[in-house]
């Protein structure tokens, strides 16, 4: 008898069956963190609420949040913040986003950086943005050639996002103004 352990691997169908927050990584379930802290959800906020701003001219993309993307009958993702430029077809999103935010945690930050990277690269999202909240940074990465290439690391700046239907300029300064005076001086 083998001294490996088995390893039972899902799809979306039982996902869709659990009870819980999950997020199911190539048939491997992964629990959610539990409810995001205050500057996490007030990142994701003014994130969100900037790129619905943007897009209000653009009729193919919108933002959305706290969304489930499947990118596979055996993987299914929850991002922070998403732009898709296409229209759904029915309730769920099934293709690659154009622009993910993440904001990492130090519960979810490894999983952030490395294990949904790895996965958005390999399914085609242009542009993944990881926020950084203790620093007040964000690493902006895009896709070329099927690789990640850092953009660059963002505090105050603006930078151009090209999406597949429409362009934006993105104030990441915008981001930190509703941060508590204790994120201040992290």
């Amino acid at each position: 008898m083998s001294d490996r352990a088995v390893s039972e691997r899902y799809t979306v169908r039982d996902y869709l069956l659990w009870e819980g927050d999950w997020e199911l990584i190539h048939g491997a379930p992964v629990a959610m963190a539990p409810s995001p802290a205050v500057a996490h959800q007030q990142l994701s906020a003014a994130i969100f609420r900037q790129l619905d701003e943007l897009l209000d001219d653009c009729p193919r993309c919108q933002a959305l949040f706290e969304i489930d993307v499947e990118f596979a009958d055996d993987t299914v993702v929850r991002p922070d913040v998403l732009v898709i430029c296409y229209t759904p077809e029915g309730d769920r999103l099934t293709r690659a986003p154009d622009l993910i935010f993440e904001v990492l945690s130090r519960p979810t930050a490894r999983r952030d950086e490395v294990v949904k990277f790895e996965l958005y690269r390999s399914e085609g999202v242009t542009h993944y943005v990881l926020v950084y909240p203790e620093v007040r940074k964000a690493k902006v990465y895009q896709l070329f050639a099927g690789e990640y290439r850092k953009v660059a690391d963002f505090s105050n700046e603006t930078h151009h996002f090209e999406l597949s239907a429409c362009a934006m300029d993105f104030d990441f300064s915008r981001l930190w103004q509703r941060l508590g005076e204790r994120q201040a001086s992290a």
